[in-house]
């Protein structure tokens, strides 16, 4: 009775408050600043998502805008534009997320079984690199490298007898299509894989050593120990990437498209910037910005409730 006690008494509480604060003061400042900023960009913007249920006017503010209710969102859902742009944004997603999802898991195998570290720290370097180069540096990158007369890839291709003519990567929209995810997955797959690395980092070497012992081989060291081991991990990321098939990117959709594969390179954010954006219809590009959000949110507890289900953990 006389621990809880202690452990219950607010004076004791704040004495070990301050106790931390001086001792780790610089820490909780750098906390202090970390929180300022998600509260700053992440937070103080959502009073302005009212703009989607009014008419909103810049020079008449937020007092003198009308208020329309769901009016914005019934001409955005009856848009067929919207409906194309949302169409094209869920498969190229789906399927980003198809080819994408596990390349970063393969490529955190791979680089944790490489024995020499020299050449491991090299090509964990080379790998994450591309995640630091904006998609207009990508772009122009893949312009030069895929265009179908003049372009390096097609060159070498011509070459080794393997095409006669120039493959239009870029220029027709199905092939634009598998140009655009694989850009995409190669952008990512090495960030991608760091999360990977760390979970594998976590598996016991004990594990290991007994596989060794049961006389298992490489692969299945992979298959039941190494690939159970980081699962909660793979979850965890599925669902967090299930939240973020509603959006689109559109750096990366603006500096690889062009005219001609305007069919499929017409996404939500190319939507939001045309129809909103550029005509200064701030409320039909906040109504599809937050559409976007409510689906992503109930992609992520739905993918949370059925990991649960499986025995996970889950996010929540």
């Amino acid at each position: 009775m006389v621990n809880i006690s202690r452990r219950a008494d607010p004076k004791r509480g704040l004495i070990r408050l301050v106790k931390d604060i001086r001792r780790d003061g610089q820490l909780y400042v750098l906390l202090l600043i970390a929180v300022a900023f998600v509260i700053l960009f992440k937070y103080a913007a959502y009073p302005g998502l009212r703009i989607a249920f009014m008419n909103y006017k810049p020079a008449r503010g937020y007092a003198g805008s009308e208020w329309v209710g769901f009016d914005i969102f019934a001409k955005v859902f009856s848009d067929k534009d919207f409906t194309r742009a949302l169409s094209n944004s869920l498969s190229f997603n789906f399927l980003d997320l198809a080819v994408g999802f596990p390349i970063p898991i393969l490529l955190a195998i791979l680089l944790n079984e490489l024995r020499l570290k020299k050449f491991k720290r090299i090509s964990q370097t080379i790998l994450y690199l591309p995640h630091f180069l904006s998609w207009v540096i990508i772009a122009s990158i893949a312009l030069t490298l895929f265009k179908p007369e003049t372009g390096l890839v097609n060159i070498l291709l011509r070459n080794a007898g393997v095409i006669d003519q120039g493959i239009p990567f870029l220029t027709e929209k199905w092939h634009w299509a598998v140009t655009y995810l694989l850009i995409g997955v190669w952008q990512g797959m090495g960030w991608g894989s760091i999360i990977y690395l760390a979970a594998i980092t976590g598996i016991s070497a004990e594990l290991y050593e007994a596989a060794t012992v049961d006389g298992a081989s490489r692969l299945r060291k992979i298959w039941h120990v190494t690939l159970p081991g980081i699962r909660p991990t793979m979850v965890t990321l599925l669902i967090m990437n299930l939240g973020r098939v509603m959006g689109s990117n559109f750096e990366r959709l603006d500096s690889l498209g062009n005219v001609q594969v305007k069919p499929f390179q017409y996404q939500l954010a190319i939507y939001i910037y045309e129809k909103g954006l550029a005509g200064g219809n701030f409320s039909r590009a906040t109504a599809v910005g937050l559409f976007q959000s409510l689906v992503g949110l109930l992609l992520v507890l739905a993918a949370d409730r059925v990991a649960k289900k499986l025995g996970e953990d889950g996010l929540i």
